[in-house]
């Protein structure tokens, strides 16, 4: 199993998740944690290495119904990526972690805060439709 850039992988993830909670901060949405990592979850009182216990998090509208929903891979799956998801829209975008570049949708284009920004707008006016 190839876990070279898992570190990295988590790190971004825990970028993402700031990202957006400063999107939710500047557009009148929630920041909704959804679920934490299940070994996290089952392992009392022991040490967890990640950076954070957060799997699953989302974007939701004044209604509470999430517009953008972003999980990362659980540690034990060889290839580890971060999802990002527009519910009843069947849009779905995947990152993975490049080394040198860093986050990449679907291979190819940089997932940076702005760009996240674009997609969480998007959503959000396709979620309203």
């Amino acid at each position: 199993m190839d876990t070279s850039n898992d570190a990295e992988l988590y790190a971004a993830w825990v970028g993402l998740l700031d990202w957006m909670r400063q999107y939710a901060d500047g557009h009148d949405v929630a920041f909704v944690k959804e679920a934490d990592f299940p070994d996290f979850i089952y392992r009392m009182e022991r040490a967890y290495q990640l950076p954070t216990t957060m799997m699953t998090a989302s974007l939701s509208d004044i209604r509470g119904e999430p517009f953008l929903i972003a999980n990362v891979s659980s540690r034990h799956l060889e290839h580890k990526h971060i999802s990002l998801k527009v519910p009843g829209a069947h849009l779905h975008w995947t990152a993975k972690y490049v080394s040198g570049k860093g986050l990449l949708l679907d291979g190819k284009v940089l997932l940076s805060k702005e760009r996240l920004a674009q997609l969480a707008s998007r959503a959000q006016i396709i979620s309203a439709a």
